[in-house]
């Protein structure tokens, strides 16, 4: 595929490395010197990995050129409606991941068993720990977000998420998000069980940015073909299926 790379930090960078090796093309790379001006003239596929600031513009670009489009960014959801629609308008494609690891997607499939096992365990807390990069913006992380939001539905007692700051107050309602970032930290994310008398934990540690740039990739191959709006759910059951 001649692949178009909106998005060329690090993770834009371990995707076209990936992408290569796999034998594909990189058509195009976005960066801020060319994000007003680029043309996906010639793409067959786009991997969106910018910031939440820039996502909605670039996913309208490839929508309204006929470029299925492979979106990493998060910050975004709250139009995800409204992108959805012009999806379908356009016969468009389009897939969206708060994170591409397949490890990570293992994870919470994991959690949902966990959390189906607990949600009577009144004895227990959970709350959720991530750990990223100084240079990361948003907090907490999407992929936290996703985490809380699964076992919200499962854990009849928590009913919204909230972020552990100083003003902060421990409402049992509440499932709490303790966000910490640290040096170049590619990414850890903890659901923690405590009781009384011991505790549970389940882990996911990203050790590089390989592992979500081989998810990318992957996902973009997933979606060649296709038409509609899917998710990494749908690649990894293609995986495992």
């Amino acid at each position: 595929m001649k692949i178009a790379l909106i998005g060329y930090g690090k993770l834009g960078k371990a995707i076209e490395e990936i992408a290569i090796q796999r034998g594909h093309e990189i058509l195009l790379r976005v960066t801020k010197a060319n994000a007003e001006t680029y043309d996906l003239a010639g793409c067959e596929m786009a991997v969106e990995c910018s910031s939440p600031e820039t996502a909605i513009q670039n996913i309208r670009k490839c929508l309204n050129s006929g470029v299925p489009v492979v979106v990493g960014s998060t910050g975004w959801y709250a139009q995800f409606s409204d992108i959805k629609k012009l999806t379908e308008d356009n016969s468009g494609s389009l897939l969206y991941a708060t994170n591409f690891s397949i490890g990570v997607h293992l994870f919470w499939e994991a959690n949902k068993s966990l959390a189906s096992l607990m949600r009577k365990m009144s004895d227990y807390d959970v709350s959720i720990t991530e750990v990223h990069h100084t240079a990361k913006k948003d907090a907490p992380s999407g992929t936290a977000i996703t985490t809380a939001e699964i076992l919200m539905e499962i854990l009849e007692t928590k009913k919204q998420w909230e972020l552990v700051s100083a003003n902060s107050v421990n409402d049992k309602s509440s499932l709490m998000i303790t966000a910490l970032r640290e040096g170049d930290a590619k990414g850890l994310h903890e659901v923690i069980y405590e009781g009384a008398y011991d505790r549970i934990e389940l882990i996911h540690e990203a050790f590089s940015r390989e592992g979500f740039a081989r998810g990318a990739v992957a996902a973009a191959e997933f979606l060649k073909n296709k038409k509609g709006v899917y998710s990494m759910r749908d690649v990894l059951h293609h995986y495992i299926n």
